[in-house]
C-alpha cells in the first residue's frame, strides 16, 4: 500500500509516534500560538510531532516545498468579529524549526525550491504505509 492510498490521519498518527523518539520538542512550543489567527497555543500534548508528521506527508505528496508555501497551507481564518473574513498564514518559526529538525535527522534536505524528502524520509513513510495500510 502506498502513502497516497492510506488514510492521512492514520499515517500521521503513526509517524508522529515514531518521531517522538527522534525529534526533540523545543521548550517554547508549549507557549506559542500556531499563527496570528489563533487565540491560544495548541492544547494537544503531541502537537509538535503531529505537525512534523503532517509536514513530512505533504513533502511526500507535493515534492519540494518552501516554508512560505507551508505557512499558506497551514493558515486559517482569524476571528474578526463583524469584519469580513481574512485568511492568515501559519507561524513560520514553528514550521522552520520542524524542517530544520527533520534535516538533522536526515529525512529532509534543502533544494532550490525549498525542502524535499530524502530517500531515508521516503523509505520511512513507505514502510509505515505498508505496515498500517489496512487502516
Amino acid at each position: 500500500m502506498h502513502v497516497h492510498q492510506i488514510r492521512a490521519d492514520v499515517l500521521i498518527r503513526k509517524l508522529a509516534d515514531r518521531l517522538k523518539n527522534e525529534l526533540p520538542k523545543p521548550e517554547w512550543v508549549d507557549y506559542v500560538k500556531a499563527g496570528v489567527y489563533a487565540e491560544r497555543p495548541p492544547e494537544q500534548e503531541d502537537f509538535w510531532w503531529i505537525r512534523a508528521a503532517a509536514i513530512m506527508r505533504k513533502l511526500y505528496l507535493h515534492g519540494a516545498i518552501g516554508v512560505s508555501r507551508l505557512r499558506k497551507m497551514y493558515g486559517k481564518r482569524k476571528k474578526r468579529g463583524v469584519k469580513p473574513e481574512h485568511k492568515y498564514p501559519a507561524g513560520g518559526k514553528l514550521i522552520r524549526n520542524i524542517l530544520q529538525g527533520l534535516e538533522r535527522l536526515g529525512y529532509v534536505r534543502k533544494v532550490q525550491k525549498g525542502r524535499e524528502l530524502t530517500g531515508k524520509g521516503r523509505a520511512l513513510l513507505d514502510s509505515l504505509a505498508k505496515e498500517y495500510g489496512s487502516g
